[in-house]
């Protein structure tokens, strides 16, 4: 199976998808940063289409930026989150699900 990159967003204070969330993607090598992608989530909290699919995978260093505040309305604790993190092996499916609410966040490598 050919490797991609995907994501999806939970708002945990509502119990539903983070729609029309903006995420960022950015490659880190060293101290600079490129930005790759800008998008917005779905109705289910997804991007059409993923963030990388197979001709895009590359091994390297990786940051996804989720601007929870912008979506929530309400920047007085989390604004941006960044997520940072690595793809090994280009071959391989990354999912890099957040769950969120206007106060605490949560990730991990989904399937």
């Amino acid at each position: 199976m050919p490797g991609k990159l995907t994501t999806h967003v939970l708002d945990t204070a509502k119990g539903r998808p983070a729609a029309k969330l903006k995420i960022e993607l950015w490659s880190l090598t060293g101290a600079s940063r490129k930005l790759l992608k800008e998008t917005h989530t779905n109705a289910d909290g997804r991007t059409d289409p993923p963030l990388f699919g197979p001709a895009e995978m590359q091994p390297g260093e990786y940051e996804l930026v989720f601007f929870v505040g912008d979506y929530f309305g309400d920047k007085t604790f989390l604004d941006a989150v960044p997520v940072r993190f690595k793809i090994s092996d280009a071959r391989a499916s990354y999912h890099v699900p957040l769950l969120c609410s206007p106060w605490s966040y949560t990730t991990y490598r989904g399937s």
